[in-house]
């Protein structure tokens, strides 16, 4: 649409996408990052990048992919390693756009803020807004994925809004704690065609509702601003934890409550998650050996405490 300037399709471009073929079907593709994931249907599946299990069997789009950032923590040890580690993936996804440009130009570039099933990955608001300041450079639209990030786990209701970019993401994606899945956008990028957004519940109405009541709720009981409290008390008590039990434990990260921590390999990893079930504690895995933390709004310190005296717990028996 924006090629075409905002003119309705010509008579070639209608018949040609009805054989999935230029000009009406175009040559473009979607970048995504290494270590990311994005859905599980053709378009975001092509754009997955985490386990092999998600992909395995399934037909995919030629879509280019470029390395994300693998930070060493402490972040404040590290930071010479890091700015260099950021500013080798940024020269590669420059490197990737430009390789495409007589082929299948990037018409869009898609990224976590934190790239969570692929293992709580992170990268500096610096980095993020040099992918903006490229995306804006090639014409290439900008879509955060805020569907694990978003709602307020992070401390603010989307966690891209902590890079404080110039020029804001063109799409935003939601889902999980929003209730429904989604996404908001820059006007200029809105479709100019009735049906080109389009499904069964158009937005799943009585969602809506719901959703309403939730956000009415994060904000008369004031979540975001426990979830800050609540994350740094947590923060704190993972620290201890990883001071106390290095042998266990590493490259603990996180950003409120949206946390994670290292186990030493992928069986410890398992064995820690089995045990704290338990125990009565339910988290995660993600990555290869990370232990991921996804606790509701409403987490406060009393709960924390809890769970940081059974973690402790189930470490000493290692």
């Amino acid at each position: 649409n924006r090629e075409r300037g905002g003119k309705p399709p010509t008579k070639e471009e209608l018949e040609s996408c009805m054989l999935n073929e230029a000009p009406g079907s175009p040559k473009l593709s979607t970048l995504s990052f290494e270590g990311g994931f994005h859905g599980r249907t053709l378009g975001s599946l092509s754009c997955t990048r985490s386990k092999p299990i998600h992909k395995i069997d399934i037909p995919a789009f030629d879509f280019p992919t470029a390395p994300f950032p693998k930070l060493r923590y402490p972040l404040s040890e590290n930071a010479e390693y890091n700015t260099r580690e950021e500013s080798r993936c940024l020269k590669e996804l420059e490197a990737v756009i430009l390789s495409r440009q007589e082929t299948s130009p990037v018409a869009c570039l898609i990224v976590e803020p934190i790239q969570a099933e692929g293992g709580d990955n992170h990268a500096s608001a610096d980095f993020f807004k040099s992918v903006r300041d490229i995306t804006l450079r090639y014409g290439v639209y900008l879509i955060v994925d805020e569907v694990q990030t978003g709602g307020g786990n992070c401390g603010r209701m989307w966690e891209h809004e902590s890079w404080e970019l110039d020029t804001p993401p063109d799409f935003v994606t939601f889902s999980k704690k929003m209730l429904t899945g989604g996404y908001f956008s820059r006007e200029g990028v809105r479709p100019t065609m009735g049906y080109q957004v389009f499904n069964t519940w158009m937005g799943d109405p009585h969602k809506l509702v719901q959703l309403e009541a939730l956000l009415k709720t994060i904000h008369d009981e004031n979540l975001l601003e426990l979830v800050q409290i609540t994350g740094k008390y947590l923060e704190d008590g993972l620290d201890m934890l990883q001071a106390d039990f290095g042998h266990l434990l590493h490259n603990h990260r996180g950003k409120g409550t949206f946390r994670a921590i290292d186990a030493i390999d992928a069986n410890s990893q398992q064995q820690i998650i089995a045990m704290m079930r338990n125990e009565g504690v339910q988290i995660g895995g993600c990555g290869v050996s990370s232990i991921r933390l996804r606790p509701s709004l409403t987490l406060s310190p009393t709960h924390v405490t809890i769970f940081l005296q059974t973690f402790e717990k189930v470490l000493k028996q290692l």
